[in-house]
């Protein structure tokens, strides 16, 4: 059995596909394992693509960078998710965004247009497969509708007490952590640094939260 195969049984793509039929499924898809170092660009903007990819360890940022160098954060991959999967599917042309390695980082790259292509064998779990993609473009619509009811506050404060709420909600309590550091949590909100450490200390001021680095917990007064 092929390394990676275990991380992807906790890939949503491959939920309900036993290791067995994932290994033709990587055969059929000429899956490729490539490795990267923290910040590497495992896709630039303009970049021309056909592949998906998947993250078997480490994390990826899908990032847009502005004239002037400013980025803005548009998500953040995990272990076990799939990046660039509307973008191979889509045969959108060229890519709006980059995809950057957050840390040392493995990915698996396959072949999108195999998922969509009749199987020529009728696999029963490559019909599965296709059925988890589109719950999974779903699920990443909602998750970019979420992001935009961040964005569109119309204070930092408010950007912030949106997103936060979002995580109290996913986690299930009112103490988490986020996948981002400070610099990060800004990008991704698109507002500055600065001004977002200062309202975050007038915020536990007010009595509103507390936080150590990453770890948040919401209070209500």
């Amino acid at each position: 059995m092929r390394k990676f195969i275990l991380p992807l049984l906790g890939c949503r793509l491959f939920d309900g596909i036993k290791v067995e039929e994932i290994e033709k499924l990587l055969d059929c898809f000429h899956a490729r394992l490539r490795k990267f170092e923290k910040d590497a660009y495992i896709f630039m903007e303009n970049d021309e693509i056909s592949a998906m990819g998947i993250v078997i360890s480490g994390a990826v940022h899908l990032i847009r960078d502005d004239f002037w160098g400013k980025r803005t954060i548009i998500a953040r991959i995990a272990a076990g998710e799939i990046f660039a999967e509307s973008f191979a599917c889509g045969k959108t042309g060229r890519l709006p965004l980059s995809a950057v390695a957050v840390e040392k980082t493995e990915a698996l790259f396959i072949q999108a247009q195999k998922i969509s292509a009749l199987c020529v064998s009728a696999c029963p779990f490559h019909t599965r497969i296709l059925n988890n993609m589109i719950q999974e473009l779903a699920g990443k619509n909602i998750t970019l509708i979420n992001k935009i009811q961040h964005i569109t506050q119309h204070s930092t404060r408010e950007k912030l007490i949106s997103y936060l709420s979002a995580q109290v909600r996913k986690s299930g309590s009112s103490s988490f952590d986020i996948p981002f550091n400070r610099e990060e949590l800004a990008e991704f909100l698109s507002v500055d640094r600065s001004a977002m450490s200062s309202e975050l200390g007038r915020m536990k001021t007010d009595g509103l939260l507390t936080f150590r680095k990453n770890h948040f917990t919401l209070l209500k007064k």
